[in-house]
């Protein structure tokens, strides 16, 4: 173990046993991993301190997430290339049911509760500013970047820029950064 860097060495990182893993990714030791076998990582990711990483994650290449980012993924979640968490995202692609006709909670059976949800999907280019949390079934599509401590609980539309709580579109979004790396 390095004592200049937080992050695995990349031979440390093959013996973490993910489902794939990539070339030049920077992962910290202090981040968590639930359910390694079912991720995929992508080449140039990096993963800071304190984040979580449970269920079937799916990263493209060129992503960063940012220190205490949770990202649950029990119904899935994909990032695409060229995206990114800021600090404090979280994402749930399942949820419990809080109508009072289920008990909640990691404890009780599955047959009191009432688990639901769907895959979330962030498209190409796509930034979600810190603090943001995202629901269940959600589709960001490419080119989107999402405001600071934001809740997406919908769909959002390509090459636009979403904050708020829920989050709604306020402009559209340049699209120069896609010849930058050309």
């Amino acid at each position: 173990m390095s004592t200049s860097t937080s992050f695995y060495s990349p031979n440390e990182l093959t013996k973490l046993e993910f489902k794939t893993l990539g070339n030049n990714v920077l992962i910290s030791r202090f981040a968590k991993f639930y359910g390694i076998e079912n991720m995929e990582i992508g080449n140039n990711v990096r993963i800071d301190d304190f984040c979580i990483l449970s269920g079937n994650i799916k990263l493209g290449s060129y992503i960063h997430i940012s220190a205490y980012c949770a990202l649950y993924g029990q119904f899935g979640i994909e990032m695409e290339d060229f995206t990114g968490l800021s600090p404090r995202c979280t994402l749930f692609s399942a949820t419990d049911d809080f109508s009072g006709d289920y008990l909640i909670g990691p404890m009780i059976s599955q047959e009191y509760t009432n688990v639901t949800g769907g895959k979330i999907t962030i498209g190409k280019y796509s930034q979600i500013g810190a603090g943001t949390v995202i629901l269940p079934k959600v589709t960001v599509e490419e080119g989107v970047a999402v405001g600071a401590m934001s809740l997406v609980r919908n769909n959002l539309k390509k090459w636009s820029i979403y904050a708020g709580i829920p989050a709604e579109s306020i402009k559209k979004r340049k699209r120069r950064c896609l010849n930058l790396m050309r």
